[in-house]
């Protein structure tokens, strides 16, 4: 409906207002940047491949030994970085909430996405923290419909305050 269309598109302009895009992108080319400066620095250092027993360094050689041993390290980071994601994503609602005031439609419009993107509904929750850069659907809207209940009544106290 147009109302779920508001409602998702508020939760787009909430990534913008609150500045997710920008930092998304600033977090994303320092993680390239410092990546390639680790990835130089491994592909020149011959006790790399000395302690691999490699007696022809090669660049081929020397990327997969990069690969290899900053995979743990790249791990750890996308979970930060998910989890950031994750945050992200509950501050788009709670600002799509304040500024549409229709709780509802969003909920309806996410329940809707949910079922064609064919979402998992309660996934483990180390699955979730390892990988989803989304909250589950279940607990968006659980969120969504507590922040709108205090939005109403911090609405309410304002209404009864001017009277």
């Amino acid at each position: 409906t147009v109302d779920e269309l508001v409602a998702i598109l508020a939760h787009e302009v909430g990534h913008e207002k609150k500045g997710h895009i920008i930092n998304g992108l600033i977090i994303s080319i320092v993680h390239m940047l410092v990546l390639l400066y680790i990835m130089s620095l491994f592909l020149a250092w011959p006790p790399l491949f000395h302690a691999f027993c490699v007696s022809n360094p090669t660049i081929y050689v020397g990327l997969l030994l990069f690969q290899m041993l900053f995979s743990p390290v790249d791990r750890i980071l996308q979970i930060a970085m998910t989890m950031c994601s994750r945050r992200n994503e509950y501050e788009a609602d709670r600002y799509s909430v304040e500024t549409n005031e229709d709780a509802e439609s969003l909920v309806s419009g996410l329940k809707k996405l949910s079922k064609e993107n064919l979402d998992n509904l309660t996934p483990h929750p180390l699955l979730v923290f390892l990988t989803y850069s989304h909250p589950p659907v279940l607990d968006r809207i659980t969120a969504i419909r507590q922040y709108a209940q205090i939005c109403r009544s911090k609405r309410d106290a304002r209404q009864i305050n001017a009277e």
